[in-house]
């Protein structure tokens, strides 16, 4: 097995040009907001234009990657993602497209980075991407070499026979976008599954309680304090649980990516998870993969959808949103 690579920064740094006007609200370095005793004066029509400020100051920047995943030599999904713990991100995909039931069905993985083109040579096992030839400009060099302009990781994947005849039932191709993990899926039963199988499962889960306000503010508040990336670069969203008094967080720049990567530590641990708590919006693709990784309460800091809500109340899943200012609001009662 290879491992990720984990050196890859999640963020890095980009030279800007801030504009501002000293009326202006401006953001300090740690995203916290300044407001000028004047900014209730402030007019922009009427501001004068010799009062701008310019300061060149440069800023994080959250590294987006695209992810291909390759299953048993099958290209089965592309998503854009935080390359960091990888590993998770894959086993927590493919848990919850289905692939997997258990994290010992995944024999091998090996990671790669596609940063020259050598190693694009490799993944693409094309010998003559190798050969320029100056009088052919749509050599299959050409085709290739943008993807150099790009942050993109391959990992590859081994799983067993089982597994495999899976893949093959279900095959298709899934290009995955950041901040909607349902790009791509093509026939609304995948889109739209049953869980039926779920359901009864969580009828039986006996660790059900709904968490209380203040164990929902101390995860709140331990997750303002570790989530790191997002203090440099402000782009990236959390997956987080409590196990005792430690906490476990997952970044990512989608946020479903950032929930796989949760469900792959499960897996790979094998934890009792009763409460996850999300940075984002609570979207349907988050729901269903709760009900999936059997999860009694997911709770988001922003607001759930209708149909999050309709789902997590049809499949027995906790459901709390707008955990902020001391407060959260419950959607669900179990």
């Amino acid at each position: 097995m290879t491992k990720p690579i984990e050196s890859t920064p999640l963020a890095r740094i980009h030279p800007t040009l801030r504009h501002y006007c000293p009326t202006a609200t401006l953001l300090n370095d740690e995203n916290s907001i300044i407001k000028d005793s004047n900014l209730e004066n402030f007019n922009v029509e009427n501001s004068n234009v010799e009062n701008l400020i310019i300061e060149d100051k440069p800023a994080s920047l959250a590294v987006e990657a695209a992810v291909a995943i390759v299953i048993n030599g099958i290209h089965y999904a592309v998503l854009m993602a935080s390359p960091h713990q990888l590993e998770y991100l894959a086993i927590g995909f493919l848990y919850s497209e289905g692939l997997i039931e258990h994290s010992f069905e995944l024999l091998d993985w090996e990671v790669m980075q596609l940063s020259d083109e050598a190693k694009l040579n490799a993944f693409t096992q094309d010998n003559a991407i190798n050969s320029k030839n100056d009088n052919d400009d749509h050599s299959e060099l050409n085709s290739f070499e943008h993807l150099l302009d790009y942050d993109t990781y391959v990992i590859e994947l081994t799983l067993s026979q089982r597994c495999h005849q899976r893949i093959q039932a279900q095959k298709r191709m899934l290009a995955g976008r950041t901040g909607c993990g349902m790009c791509g899926i093509t026939g609304i039963t995948q889109a739209l599954p049953d869980l039926s199988f779920y359901l009864q499962h969580n009828q039986k889960n006996i660790d059900i309680s709904q968490p209380s306000l203040d164990e929902l503010l101390a995860i709140r508040a331990q997750i303002d304090a570790t989530q790191h990336t997002h203090k440099l670069t402000g782009a990236v969203h959390a997956a987080a649980t409590m196990q005792g008094n430690t906490l476990h967080l997952f970044e990512d720049v989608g946020r479903h990516n950032a929930l796989d990567k949760l469900i792959g530590w499960q897996l790979r641990h094998k934890a009792e998870v009763h409460c996850v708590v999300m940075t984002s919006r609570l979207s349907i693709e988050l729901v269903q993969k709760s009900i999936r990784m059997r999860l009694p309460w997911l709770v988001g800091m922003s607001a759930p959808t209708s149909t999050a809500v309709r789902v997590a109340e049809r499949y027995g899943l906790g459901l709390g949103g707008f955990l902020r200012d001391n407060r959260v609001t419950f959607y669900t009662e179990y």
